[in-house]
């Protein structure tokens, strides 16, 4: 099988695969990573239904891709506001597509202290909850030998998670630490789901997308994103290649690399970065907490307990 890393593109990552009548959802379309990954795999042909909460950008930002004509249906989707998860969930159920694959794009970071519509600190209900009671709504729809793709972040190295204390009632918020958390949140969900469903033939897997500049840093001053360069390399491995910022296709590669080319049992419950599966590690890689299984189901029951559903044992 052809390697990939660092450098690959989204489209090597896809090349010479024709994905006619297969299905995907996208959260987060209207920029970045998510209008990169519906493009490339609208170019091999498959359908993507696509979710923002704005649908007019979304629009915009997909209508200078001629492979996204007619490709593309797009559903409205506050990740911030559960009952607009639940009403977009119904939505996608109507269209009845089966989907190959869910790659949870979507996100927000480091943006200050804030609560979503149902009370949840702003970073952990949006990047995790949402995506959580999401993919559980629309996973009856994922056909078997299907994928769910949660994007995680190097972010994740920034802490663990406070299962005691995820919104942050109690503990001084850092806008960093937070996003941290929602991370490691994202790549726990993996490793929860990928247990629970590849029974079902379902795999899951976090990735990191590599730093990219785009619009998810919009609420970050140059202090901030100075701390966080900071923090990044203290937590980097030391031996490892310095390197700058990936293009966005660069960037969608792992995403899709994980969500159509790798071997399924070889990315199941793991988390990739750079087209690979990351090593578990101290500095660098992934770090041990962000893929504990006990933890992991710790914060699905956990999540449950706060959307007020519970959902495959």
């Amino acid at each position: 099988m052809q390697q990939f890393g660092w450098e690959s593109t989204s489209d090597e990552v896809l090349a010479g695969k024709n994905l006619s009548g297969q299905t995907y959802l996208i959260t987060g379309v209207s920029a970045g990573l998510g209008v990169e990954t519906t493009r490339a795999l609208a170019a091999r042909g498959a359908h993507i239904i696509g979710t923002a909460r704005d649908l007019a950008k979304a629009r915009t930002a997909l209508a200078g891709y001629q492979e996204c004509d007619n490709r593309v249906t797009l559903v409205p989707l506050d990740l911030a506001d559960l009952s607009s998860v639940r009403q977009a969930a119904g939505q996608i159920v109507e269209l009845a597509y089966p989907l190959q694959a869910i790659i949870a794009n979507a996100g927000v970071m480091a943006p200050p202290f804030g609560r979503t519509v149902d009370g949840f600190e702003s970073q952990f209900g949006t990047n995790h909850l949402g995506h959580f009671l999401l993919i559980n709504l629309l996973v009856d729809l994922v056909a078997s030998g299907g994928r769910v793709i949660s994007l995680s972040s190097v972010g994740h190295q920034f802490g663990d998670i406070d299962l005691s204390d995820p919104n942050f009632e109690h503990t001084q918020y850092d806008p960093i630490i937070a996003y941290g958390a929602s991370k490691t949140a994202n790549a726990l969900f993996a490793v929860e789901f990928d247990r629970l469903h590849r029974r079902q033939g379902i795999r899951a897997a976090a990735v990191h997308p590599g730093g990219i500049l785009t619009e998810l840093a919009r609420h970050m001053s140059a202090e901030l994103i100075d701390r966080m360069i900071a923090v990044g390399r203290a937590e980097a491995d030391p031996d490892a290649p310095r390197r700058g910022y990936k293009t966005p296709a660069q960037g969608a590669a792992t995403s899709l690399w994980a969500a159509v080319t790798a071997d399924a049992d070889e990315i199941g419950g793991h988390y990739c970065e750079d087209c690979q599966v990351a090593p578990v590690a101290r500095k660098g890689g992934v770090r041990p907490y962000a893929v504990d299984p006990e933890r992991a189901q710790q914060l699905w029951t956990l999540s449950e307990s706060l959307v007020g559903e519970t959902f495959l044992k």
